[in-house]
């Protein structure tokens, strides 16, 4: 019976969509996946393979990411560090020796191999993504097939649940992970994150090939020097050391959950992510190193690091600094050495001293042992005139095991995971135990009389010592203020309710640190966010520019100016209130290569207007004239809406109504946003400020810093450059990469000419700050800019050449004193 042509079409049909709509998580020798959009899908739908475009880049790549997740994450590459040229047809497929390998259609040139060696080959090899993101190579479909090769060995930047990261030494496999170059490079770059076997192994991260964090030694709980609970909601992690494996390894509590370990090359951190599901956005959940003390070595030999300390570094009981001159200059790399003379095993002479809490240091130089206890260790170390320090191996179950070190202690910081560490110093009293005996019955006796004498004097004083605080601060508003007439006084906030705020400073609200000490996010019991400003007691700004600040915040409201709700002064204590601003600061963003794809050009656009308005109100519509001195990136924070507000007022001047400019012999600011007068002379002006503005329009239009930014060919940084470029007549050349789609050119071009006008050596050829709106609000013609002859390069980069101090986020300030010529 013929079979009816409509029939006919439908099975066709049938039998064609079948194979279509069949996802395939396997390859066999007879297949093989090409470069044509075809891909694996794992069984569960979770993970696909396939080749790939990262960013912006050209290159093709063949790599693994997840299926279900609307942002494309990438969790291993093959050929990362040998693309595929554009255009470049190629194809993954399993050679006869049961290798996979990528080929170039072209010339059937390797790109890539699995490198299967002949005795692991099978005659029927297959490859298979599993659910989990591992590729595998076995030995047909059987399930229970031992791999032949795994991805999971083979890690990129991305360590997914159940990843063994570490050592198989029965054949020397290291598995490690290494960031990508940059968002759009795949190709190994210089943050290298592994387990370091030795005596003691523990987990390394290295930046260009120098160690730059470290975990500490496990200690049967924990690494010492990490702070996290051992059980978590998220994830559960173990760490095996035997004579076959040694490797740290995680998996998930829930299926439900994503979550992986990355390493972050921009941003120089390991960071553990987890995708939110209902934002479609992936969250930081840790990110290590944590802070300043995490940092490996921050001290230097035999120092301490204390984060909540003033300096952080201290040197250990018995140790002092090596060079006094440089540790007082905040310069700790040279650490401390003893301070005293010890005889090894000379009775009072040779003793040890306790340190609870301490992140162990680096186990380079160490021995172990499992066995004996803490009373043996002690005396091992004491038939060892090379050992300088020692504490129990494992932490469970009152301790046991032994560790012993030789030499510098290296790498040490307080840490709330930490464990005693017992240091070698030379002391009559090796323990204080016979000194504790009598200080203790001592002490008894003078604390029952004594204590509530004590406990009211000091509630005598910390109560005159906030009232004086408090009145010291509104004398001097009311003094400031011309006639003293207003009620310029900010609302006061006392200690306890900013320690309650920031959960007693917690490091987990701090928000970043600057060059007058750090910043901590708060929440009031009204569910109010703040933002705290906490002056270091070792910082520049002391209560001078403190009152400064108040004063102005007192006078200051504009919707383009932070807000700032109040302060707070007690003892050595002072502080400032601010509303607080989610995302933070501008610089943070925009010199950021993944979030500054987010900054379109109408944002970028809108900014700058509102910055400029803010700098208006400043220079001529607030009551008095009002000059910056520190406008930059770091000090323009953006709301929930990407609002800009100027913030940090402790530098800024006051000028009377008719009065345009001053001097100083004190230069503070920021390098590369000085105007040249300023920098050179001391003479500030609200022109000053518009050439901070220039330098700031610049960096936002190309999304580069101007600060240490050159060209070779043209020993030039951003100012330089954009001037070139302007000459040359391609100013577009100079807008930022990210923003080709959303940008006017003519409008771009515009503002490039505007900052050059912003840039003007003389500060007579520069505009006012009205003119600049005007400029920017309108389509009017505006002047041709004069030659920049300085070009900043020789002013900026020797100045730059003779700064030593850190950079910051948040507040990033020099002060250099003038001396006579």
């Amino acid at each position: 019976m013929a079979i009816p042509p409509l029939t006919l079409i439908c099975k066709l049909l049938w039998l064609l969509f079948s194979q279509i709509c069949y996802a395939t998580d396997t390859i066999t020798q007879d297949q093989q996946l090409s470069d044509d959009g075809s891909t694996l899908v794992s069984n569960g739908g979770t993970f696909e393979l396939g080749f790939f475009n990262p960013g912006s880049s050209n290159n093709r790549y063949v790599g693994i990411w997840y299926k279900k997740i609307s942002i494309k994450t990438v969790v291993w590459v093959a050929n990362r560090d040998n693309p595929i040229v554009r255009h470049n047809s190629s194809k993954l497929v399993i050679r006869q020796e049961g290798n996979l390998v990528l080929l170039s259609n072209n010339n059937q040139s390797l790109l890539w191999t699995t490198n299967v060696t002949k005795k692991a080959s099978s005659s029927s090899p297959i490859v298979q993504l599993l659910d989990t993101g591992n590729l595998v190579i076995k030995d047909g479909i059987n399930e229970e097939s031992v791999f032949l090769w795994q991805s999971f060995d083979h890690p990129c930047d991305t360590l997914l649940s159940g990843m063994k990261l570490g050592w198989d030494l029965r054949t020397g496999l290291n598995r490690r992970l290494t960031s990508w170059k940059s968002w759009d490079d795949p190709s190994s770059g210089d943050i290298v994150w592994e387990v370091v076997i030795g005596n003691n192994p523990e987990l390394v991260m290295w930046k260009s090939k120098v160690d730059y964090f470290r975990t500490g030694p496990y200690t049967g709980n924990m690494f010492s020097g990490v702070y996290a609970p051992r059980n978590n909601p998220l994830y559960n992690w173990k760490f095996v050391s035997n004579k076959d494996e040694v490797y740290f390894q995680y998996t998930l509590s829930n299926s439900f959950v994503v979550s992986i370990i990355v390493l972050n090359q921009t941003l120089n951190l390991r960071q553990r992510l987890t995708w939110i599901p209902d934002t479609k956005t992936w969250t930081v959940y840790q990110s290590l190193p944590l802070d300043s003390c995490d940092v490996y070595n921050t001290c230097g030999p035999n120092g301490n690091c204390i984060i909540a300390g003033s300096p952080i570094c201290q040197c250990l009981d018995g140790f002092k600094p090596k060079s006094p001159q440089q540790w007082n200059a905040m310069d700790w790399r040279q650490g401390c050495v003893r301070s005293e003379e010890w005889s090894c095993g000379v009775k009072n002479k040779d003793g040890f001293q306790r340190l609870a809490s301490m992140k162990l240091p680096n186990t380079t130089f160490s021995w172990v042992n499992e066995s004996i206890t803490l009373e043996e260790c002690r005396a091992k170390c004491l038939e060892n005139c090379s050992c300088t320090a020692y504490s129990n191996l494992d932490t469970r179950g009152g301790g046991s095991g032994c560790s012993i070190w030789v030499g510098e202690l290296v790498d040490m910081r307080d840490v709330k995971s930490g464990q005693d560490l017992y240091v070698r110093i030379a002391t009559s009293d090796p323990d204080g135990k016979h000194e504790r005996q009598k200080k203790v019955i001592l002490v008894v006796a003078i604390t029952v009389s004594l204590v509530l004498v004590m406990l009211l004097a000091f509630c005598v004083y910390m109560i005159k010592k906030k009232y004086k605080g408090k009145t010291e601060i509104r004398m001097s508003i009311e003094q400031k203020d011309q006639g003293g007439q207003e009620d310029l006084e900010l609302p006061f906030f006392d200690l306890a309710t900013i320690i309650t705020a920031t959960n007693n400073f917690s490091i987990n609200n701090k928000l970043g640190e600057g060059g007058f000490g750090p910043v901590y996010k708060g929440l009031l019991v009204d569910e109010q966010e703040i933002a705290i400003k906490r002056l270091s007691r070792s910082s520049g700004q002391g209560l001078k520019e403190f009152r400064n600040e108040v004063i102005l915040c007192a006078k200051l409201q504009h919707r383009n100016l932070v807000k700032v709700l109040g302060y707070c002064i007690e003892g050595e204590e002072k502080m400032l209130v601010y509303e607080y601003m989610p995302n933070k600061s501008l610089d943070l963003i925009l010199f950021n290569s993944v979030e500054s794809k987010f900054l379109d050009w109408p944002m970028r656009f809108n900014i700058l207007n509102a910055i400029a308005r803010g700098l208006l109100y400043l220079h001529h519509d607030s009551r008095l004239r009002i000059i910056h001195r520190d406008l930059k990136a770091s000090n323009i924070l953006l709301d929930n809406d990407m609002n800009p507000k100027i913030s940090d007022f402790g530098l800024a001047r006051l000028c009377g109504s008719d009065q345009v400019e001053g001097s100083t012999s004190i230069i503070a600011g920021t390098h590369g946003y000085m105007a040249p007068e300023y920098a050179i002379d001391g003479l500030f002006s609200i022109k000053s400020d518009v050439f901070s503005f220039g330098v700031l329009l610049l960096e936002i239009v190309s999304g580069k810093k101007n600060k240490g930014l050159t060209y070779q060919d043209h020993d030039h940084n951003l100012i330089g450059h954009a001037w070139r470029l302007w000459k040359e007549g391609t100013p577009e050349q100079l807008i930022d990469a990210c923003l080709a789609n959303s940008c006017s050119i003519y409008e771009v071009a515009r503002c490039v000419q505007i900052s050059l006008l912003c840039l003007q050596h003389h500060p007579d050829d520069r505009p006012n700050m009205t003119s600049v709106v005007v400029m920017l609000s309108s389509e009017n013609v505006i002047p041709e800019p004069k030659e920049l002859g300085f070009l900043i390069r020789r002013v900026s980069n020797e100045r730059e050449q003779s700064s030593n101090r850190q950079s910051s986020s948040i507040n990033e300030v020099t002060m250099s004193l003038l001396n006579a010529r």
